[in-house]
């Protein structure tokens, strides 16, 4: 079997992590016998410097045909991130209706949370985040610029068909796992948007009696991420919402460096992508130093995704092991000294 893989590596530490992780989907294909051919894509902010554009004009036509795509990571410290969201993770996520994001935040044995008295295991959710409409829908514009009386209006949309879509995936989910929901909104506030959400969670919850379903406000749902993160099972949120919440995920269950997630397509008409959730850490670019596994697992759920099951779990349980084990290399943001290199070779042997 032949997996045909768009590679955007993106950037800052993008390549080089995209470059590190090589070898380890070469050992999985080949021991798991299938074929992944990463077709590379330079396109990001370096291309946005140089030409104006951050992918051709027939970016999304060239990645169509694709089986998947993987994605490194963007921004730019000279590229304002409205530019770098609104010309390519945006543009990929709605022209191929990746209207499902999926963000696990496990804290896994061996990793320290930066909350006092949970271990491994503790915490594990996963937040299912509408992704193509709510609060990043591009409605709106601005008016008057440079006047004293300039203005601003940015809507929200949220379609039936989008809002049931991730809810009932949520409910989905839920039934695989603990059975518990828990759907963030703000409709205190926003008595349209998010109370149209709040009637959709209701008509579908009567769908699945056996799943418990909390509701919260997005700023109480911030604090109980800390305050009892242990009593957390399926997240569902708007595109917004969700966004806020899964960097408040990665950091309590260890690093941002952990975090993977997958943008899916439902229907499989278009190719779903695969990226990690941290961003492009300018910081350290060219140190060596970047975590590799937020990127290895995000590539687990891509195996997943292809139907190579067996592949992905191996991948899964490789990182997992690496973790566990006390004398294992570790990259400076899990408190080691290990080089991104180093990591990666070690995850090879337990492969």
């Amino acid at each position: 079997m032949v997996h045909e893989v768009a590679s955007i590596p993106g950037d800052g530490i993008g390549p080089e992590v995209i470059d590190a992780v090589q070898p380890v989907f070469d050992d999985v294909s080949e021991r798991f016998g299938f074929h992944l051919e990463l077709v590379r894509y330079d396109w990001g902010s370096e291309r946005y410097l140089e030409s104006g554009s951050m992918m051709p004009d027939d970016g999304l036509d060239e990645l169509a045909g694709y089986d998947a795509i993987l994605l490194g990571a963007v921004g730019h410290p000279d590229v304002p991130d409205h530019v770098t969201l609104n010309n390519l993770l945006l543009p990929i996520r709605k022209g191929f209706d990746q209207a499902i994001c999926k963000r696990p935040a496990i804290l896994f044995d061996g990793v320290e949370s930066p909350l006092e008295g949970y271990n491994g295991g503790d915490i594990d959710f996963v937040v299912y985040r509408e992704n193509t409409e709510g609060e990043y829908a591009d409605m709106g514009g601005q008016e008057h610029p440079g006047h004293g009386h300039e203005v601003a209006v940015q809507s929200a949309v949220f379609t039936r068909t989008g809002t049931e879509r991730i809810v009932r995936a949520a409910f989905e989910a839920a039934t695989e796992r603990e059975g518990r929901v828990t759907s963030i909104t703000k409709s205190n506030a926003q008595a349209h948007s998010m109370v149209f959400w709040d009637q959709i969670v209701e008509d579908v919850s009567a769908e699945y009696p056996d799943v418990t379903v909390e509701r919260l406000l997005v700023d109480a749902a911030s604090m109980d991420f800390i305050r009892r993160p242990e009593e957390f099972d399926i997240v569902v949120a708007s595109n917004l919402f969700g966004d806020i919440l899964t960097d408040i995920g990665a950091i309590i269950t260890g690093s941002m460096g952990l975090a993977p997630s997958a943008n899916i397509n439902v229907s499989g008409e278009y190719p779903s992508m695969f990226e990690p959730v941290h961003g492009s850490a300018p910081d350290i670019v060219g140190d060596g130093v970047a975590n590799p596994l937020a990127t290895i697992l995000s590539a687990a759920m891509l195996f997943d995704h292809l139907g190579e099951t067996e592949a992905g779990d191996a991948v899964w349980s490789a990182v997992t092991d690496q973790l566990a084990d006390s004398d294992a290399p570790r990259t400076p943001d899990l408190g080691g000294s290990a080089a991104t290199a180093q990591v990666v070779a070690d995850l090879r042997t337990r492969l």
